[in-house]
């Protein structure tokens, strides 16, 4: 297609991957993002894992990518390619935190080791929430694209006092649709797996970056570098080859102190920039919801005995004035009063 060789085209996907780390590395740093979602996507290197036997190397088989996204922006802040265990979630999260300046509120799915990976990178100070799908009630077998799921879904609090309530993982999961699109090596059921750890990693690294800085997200009508603030336009193919082909080695940020986020609920700032006392609801001591007042009830007047005449019959024109026995009720004006 190209009039040149394969592994001439394999050498600069590398290249490109290589220079898109170091971008990353050296624009993807002190950043204030305060609302942060994270999930992980499938994909392999060169077999499946069923089929990965002990004589195969350690980098064959499942491939996950850890995925950091700013809710706000849609900024990717970082990811890592690895298996799906605590190691690898704990190299993901110390990544992540050091790309940070502000204590982020954080929300994930029901990765249990993202407790533990979160918990050291970042401390029991965050404000993160855990989002699960139960799968109660589901018997099919057919798990080639998921697992198992019921729409029934849980939210839990992990650390700090996020608000569970708007605690959600719709953007990294819609991000993860994008990248299946645009990168054939996530892609389910086709041949366009990676063949090779080194390559499955510089083209994870040149997707996430071409869609930080090349990719408009139709909502924000800019690109995720331009709403965060790190580009000032879009960058098209040409410039972001430019770049990658000139970009030095550059190393990961180091960590660094984290700031606290100015709280969305009412809260008030402590001196000397010691963070917010903020409300927060829940505990033993909250006040109970106030119960509905129920009106008294109006009282109702007895019913009147109805005049009934010799047959029976209700009549409706007959009534008992205090000062004469009853009389038939005239159409036209009362008789006058007789003076005796």
């Amino acid at each position: 297609m190209t009039g040149v060789h394969r592994d001439t085209v394999m050498r600069l996907g590398l290249a490109w991957g290589e220079g898109a780390q170091n971008l990353h590395n050296r624009l993807a740093r002190d950043l204030r993002c305060s609302l942060i979602q994270v999930d992980e996507v499938w994909s392999f290197v060169q077999k499946k894992q069923a089929r990965v036997t002990a004589e195969d190397s350690p980098d064959v088989g499942e491939a996950y990518t850890f995925t950091a996204l700013d809710a706000t922006s849609r900024f990717v802040i970082g990811w890592y390619v690895g298996k799906r265990n605590e190691e690898s979630a704990r190299a993901f999260m110390n990544d992540v935190r050091a790309r940070l300046c502000v204590m982020p509120a954080m929300t994930s799915d029901g990765f249990a080791p993202y407790v533990n990976a979160i918990g050291s990178a970042f401390g029991p100070g965050i404000d993160y929430a855990m989002k699960n799908y139960s799968r109660k009630g589901r018997r099919d077998d057919d798990h080639r694209y998921e697992p198992p799921r019921d729409p029934f879904i849980t939210k839990k609090t992990v650390f700090g006092a996020p608000d569970v309530e708007h605690a959600s993982t719709a953007y990294v999961e819609r991000n993860n649709g994008t990248m299946r699109h645009h990168m054939g090596r996530m892609r389910r059921l086709c041949q366009a797996f990676s063949k090779r750890l080194a390559s499955h990693r510089a083209a994870v690294a040149l997707g996430y970056v071409h869609y930080n800085f090349c990719h408009v997200v139709k909502t924000l009508r800019v690109t995720p570098a331009m709403q965060l603030g790190i580009a000032d336009s879009v960058w098209s193919l040409a410039e972001l080859d430019a770049v990658l082909m000139t970009s030095g080695p550059c190393e990961p940020p180091a960590k660094q102190p984290l700031v606290p986020r100015v709280p969305e609920t009412t809260h008030r700032e402590l001196p000397g920039g010691r963070g917010f006392l903020r409300v927060v609801g829940g505990g033993k001591t909250a006040p109970e919801s106030p119960k509905p007042v129920t009106p008294p009830p109006v009282p109702v007047a007895a019913p009147v005995a109805s005049v009934v005449d010799k047959n029976g019959q209700l009549d409706l024109l007959s009534y008992q004035p205090p000062w004469r026995p009853m009389v038939q009720l005239s159409l036209f004006d009362p008789p006058p009063r007789s003076s005796t």
